[in-house]
């Protein structure tokens, strides 16, 4: 089960005026001796039961109050009369005085107050006497308006009157009273007749130097110390009297007669008396969770008894530590790790820890009451903060202070003794929307907001960097510590540590020490010098660290790029693979970008471009994150140029972030380039995420773009010989070199090649394997003819000259030449044709040789069964209606063709075969025609002859279109009818 906040612990309630959120002002916690005695105190201090529920007996303060109540008891062993109270500031020395005196004056009735057994048991006695109390504080007596006199008592104007007066009355006083008028101080003879006989004497003196130095000038320093010592040996000669005085030992403030004084009268106090150390670090924690905190339970010796909710927090948080051990501070003892919790506790240990290695150091900290005043306000707020479910600490931790709140801020910059810091906190910590911690917590994972990790790392460093001891960072392991909970990741550690450096204006960072202090660090200066730089600054800088990144000196195939085109012209039509890097500025989010590339790909200046397939676009999503980092880099470069006041530190830390701006751009770079453009095989743009990619993915960016098409099919590094005889065009017998190497590179069916090496390369492997044949032409012949032979790619030749020839038409070549062609089979065109009587019709013959292939026939003799016929083959027939044969003879070939002649007066459209009494014709495999025909016939000759043969798969049809218009084809006309053909899927390559 999860441990709970230390605010939701039974038996755990912070003070009435801290539930209330109203924290008493630090004078509370500064005991006034003379209101108590005035019975004008606050209850804390005036009820003398409050007082000791709320006062911790540290060792040193118990062995002051047994020796005090021994002594007064009559028992002068293990004793002193006197007793210098020798503490700084704060330090609890008027805590001890109002302690001794609710003692003496309630005698019998302190038996039962809190801890005062322990007390009894260390003084060893049975009973606190009750006894004669006089106090004088030299912070509030003064000599020159006096005291009383106008009230129905003696006026009074010296410590000794105002002493005797408050041990015995009226009647004491009038011992001294002569002296009291002179300002003489009294000896021994006179101070024992004002001290009491029936009862013992406590007299208690504070802030005496204070009194000291403001009637130095009227000698009064200097009768004061002759009545203490007087009064001291005084009371070290009587059985049951006792004195306390306090001398402050802090140098606030003081000068060198201050100084004088002070180490006279502790020379003086020392040698009749006994110094005592009131307060001890060890038990500071045990002081201040009793004036802050109403517990339950205690132990005998008054100690905080924790229950079973709160040993649980302390458990796991001492867990945590002990399973860290390396990562915290080696001052703090993780052996004894559950123990330190348990002291603490509900303060994390090093919240009490810093004020005690680090601000006690600081002129104006007061240990005791400073950080009481404090805690009162931290604790207050915090308990709010908890119960309006803001946080849910489990522990009150450094980085908890509440500096967001003025009243907290102003009590800690007085302690510092210094506002300058203000400027810091504000801006970095918390106390604006915009300071840097709070926005980063704001941005941050929800397990880092819900933590506030940001804020908490950073007033912890403003803690610990900021106590005015010589080493004024915060340490990596003192952040952990402080930070350090269950199921805190420590990673999450160095990641807002991170997001500080980069952030904050007066944050200082040398390697894993961290400190704000009051001058602006080099993120400040960055943030002024960034809103100077101009636009066009960011242009041409960006456009030039791109081109950087993009630079492919590495790349093998040294891809030609162009950089940011912004017009069909800027890209040449050529058959090379061409990179286009756009301008950061045509992103995936603007409309204009794919227009722009659509553009480039289709036209090339005033015509249309060639080759489509060769080009690869490439942009950016967006272009905010590239010109934030360059206006970054721009200013970095611009504070090493001119700033000329920064110390060692922030050189070498300006040189880190040179560099670091220098690799972030060039991130940035690979990161915002991510989007490809190409041709598809539809004839389409068609786009390619490439994800997250950084400046690890590849050797350059040009290698992951070539590797990715290769992993998309959008390129080939090579082609299959076979390839190009499946794809070979019916269009032509020889295909050229260069339309060959043209049709990779401007048709999107074909595959997209890297080089033209490729194609040379295909070329040799298919003249070798005797897929094709490598010619040039020459006459009648092939000049030179390579097939079934080794042909390197350094003698190809891409040229309008230079062809490929299939494997077929090779052996039919190469059969050729072993032998010659001749005259074998002779055909007869029409092979039947319909005629009327008295009309003529034209025949045409074919020749063609042993190998299939068409020859020139030289010479034709026609004959006829019915008509004439003339040597061009023109037949002219008379009145005889029927059918007949013409034959055509040529050297030892001939061929027969039938004719019918129709009668004049025969209407029907058409003929039936039947009909026509037509002699058996023998069976055939080929049938073919050749004719003109008019557009009105076009349709009627699909219908009528064309469509009895569709289910054929053995049909060929070959057509030859010409077009001659009245004046010029338009381009526009030309562009449609290329692009009809291409979506019929037919060979597009017209002539004009």
């Amino acid at each position: 089960m999860a441990s709970k906040p230390w605010y939701k612990i039974d038996g755990l309630t912070p003070r009435a005026d801290l539930r209330e959120g109203k924290p008493l002002d630090a004078s509370e916690f500064a005991v006034h001796l003379d209101r108590v005695r005035e019975n004008a105190a606050p209850p804390d201090y005036q009820d003398p039961v409050r007082f000791f529920e709320r006062t911790y007996l540290t060792k040193y303060l118990t062995e002051l109050a047994a020796q005090v109540v021994r002594r007064l008891s009559g028992e002068k062993t293990a004793t002193n009369a006197i007793f210098n109270l020798s503490t700084q500031f704060g330090g609890g020395k008027t805590h001890a005085l109002t302690l001794l005196y609710h003692l003496g004056k309630n005698g019998s009735k302190a038996d039962k107050f809190t801890g005062v057994n322990k007390i009894l048991k260390m003084a060893e006695i049975n009973t606190v006497p009750e006894a004669a109390v006089a106090v004088f504080v030299g912070t509030e007596f003064d000599s020159l308006t006096g005291r009383g006199g106008d009230d129905g008592t003696p006026k009074r104007k010296t410590p000794w009157g105002e002493i005797a007066y408050q041990l015995g009355g009226i009647e004491a006083y009038r011992i001294v009273e002569q002296h009291d008028l002179e300002f003489t101080e009294p000896k021994g003879d006179v101070i024992r007749q004002f001290l009491p006989k029936d009862k013992p004497c406590l007299i208690l003196m504070d802030e005496i130097i204070n009194y000291v130095s403001t009637y130095r000038k009227k000698s009064y320093n200097t009768k004061l110390y002759n009545f203490i010592q007087s009064l001291s040996e005084v009371a070290r000669s009587m059985d049951n009297v006792v004195m306390v005085v306090s001398i402050p030992a802090s140098e606030l403030e003081y000068n060198l007669e201050d100084e004088a004084d002070e180490q006279r009268f502790k020379k003086m106090l020392d040698r009749v008396g006994k110094a005592i150390v009131i307060s001890a670090e060890s038990e500071t924690a045990e002081i201040i969770r009793r004036r802050l905190f109403e517990w339950d339970a205690s132990n005998p010796d008054g100690k905080i008894i924790l229950n079973r909710d709160a040993e649980a927090t302390c458990k796991e948080y001492a867990d945590w530590v002990i399973a860290h051990r390396s990562s915290v501070p080696q001052w703090f003892p993780v052996e004894q790790a559950l123990e330190t919790f348990r002291a603490t506790y509900p303060f994390h240990p090093s919240v009490l820890s810093v004020f005690e290695r680090k601000w006690q150091v600081l002129p104006r900290f007061q240990r005791t009451r400073g950080v009481l005043r404090l805690l009162a306000l931290w604790v207050s707020r915090a308990y709010q903060d908890g119960f309006k479910d803001n946080h849910k600490d489990k522990l009150i931790n450094l980085g908890s202070a509440p500096l967001d709140d003025p009243q907290f801020r102003s009590a800690i910059l007085e302690q510092l003794g210094t506002d300058k810091l203000e400027g810091a906190i504000t801006t970095d910590i918390c106390g604006a929307k915009s300071a840097h911690a709070f926005r980063l917590d704001r941005e941050a994972v929800d397990l880092i907001k819900k933590s506030r990790l940001h804020q908490k790392a950073a007033t912890t460093i403003f803690f610990e960097s900021n106590g005015g001891q010589q080493n004024t960072e915060a340490t990596v392991p003192e952040i952990r510590l402080s930070l350090g909970e269950p199921n805190l990741d420590i990673a999450n550690v160095e990641t807002v540590l991170d997001g500080l450096r980069s952030d904050c204006y007066y944050l200082t960072v040398n390697q894993t020490k961290y400190r704000f202090g009051i001058h602006p660090n080099l993120n400040k200066m960055l943030a002024d010098r960034r809103a100077s730089i101009q636009t066009t600054q960011i242009d041409e800088r960006l456009q030039t660290d791109i081109q950087k990144v993009f630079a492919n000196k590495d790349n093998k195939d040294k891809l030609p790029i162009v950089y940011f085109p912004d017009r069909p012209s800027n890209v040449s039509n050529q058959p090379a693979l061409t990179l286009c890097v756009l301008h950061p500025g045509c992103s995936s989010q603007e409309d204009t970008t794919q227009s722009l590339i659509e553009t480039i790909i289709r036209e090339s200046g005033t015509a249309n471009r060639t080759y489509k397939s060769a080009l690869i676009f490439i942009f950016v999503d967006s272009d905010t994150q590239l010109r934030e980092e360059t206006r970054k880099l721009l200013a970095w470069e611009d504070i090493d140029r001119h700033e000329q006041r920064l110390s060692d530190e922030q050189q070498r830390e300006l040189a880190e972030n040179l560099k670091k701006s220098e690799r972030d751009l060039k991130e940035a770079v690979w990161r915002s380039y991510k989007n490809l453009a190409l041709l598809g095989k539809d004839d389409l743009i068609h786009t390619i995420d490439l994800g997250l990619i950084t400046s690890s993915s590849a050797v350059n960016m040009v290698a992951l773009i070539l590797n990715r098409l290769r992993q998309d099919g959008e390129l080939e590094d090579t082609v299959n010989p076979r390839f190009l005889v499946r794809n070979w065009s019916p269009a032509f017998k020889e295909w050229s070199t260069q339309s060959l190497r043209d049709a990779f590179f401007a048709s999107p069916a074909f595959p997209r090649l890297m080089s033209k090496d490729a194609i040379l390369d295909t070329i040799a492997r298919g003249v070798k394997d005797g897929q094709f044949a490598y010619v040039g032409k020459a006459g009648e012949r092939y000049e030179p003819f390579i097939f079934k032979e080794n042909l390197s790619i350094q003698d190809i030749e891409i040229s309008d000259d230079i062809f490929l020839l299939k494997s077929e038409d090779a052996e039919l070549y190469l059969q050729k030449i072993a032998e010659p062609p001749r005259l074998s089979k002779l055909e007869i065109c029409p092979s039947r044709i319909q005629i009327e009587p008295n009309q003529s019709k034209s025949f045409t013959t074919k020749g063609f040789d042993q190998y299939g292939q068409q020859i020139t026939l030289d010479s034709i003799q026609w004959m006829t069964e019915s008509g004439t016929i003339d040597v061009n083959g023109v037949l002219t027939v008379g009145n005889d209606v029927g059918q007949f044969n013409v034959r055509a003879i040529a050297g030892d070939c001939e061929s027969d063709a039938l004719f019918i002649v129709r009668p004049t007066d025969d209407k029907s459209e058409s003929i039936d075969v039947d009909d026509l009494n037509l002699e058996p014709l023998q069976q055939s495999s080929n049938l073919s025609w050749s004719g003109e025909l008019t557009p009105q016939k076009w349709t009627q000759f699909y219908t009528k002859v064309l469509s009895k043969f569709t289910t054929d798969k053995l049909v060929d049809l070959s057509i030859k279109v010409t077009i001659k218009a009245d004046g010029e084809i338009s381009e526009q006309k030309i562009n449609e009818t290329i692009a009809a053909l291409k979506e019929l899927g037919l060979n597009f390559d017209i002539k004009l």
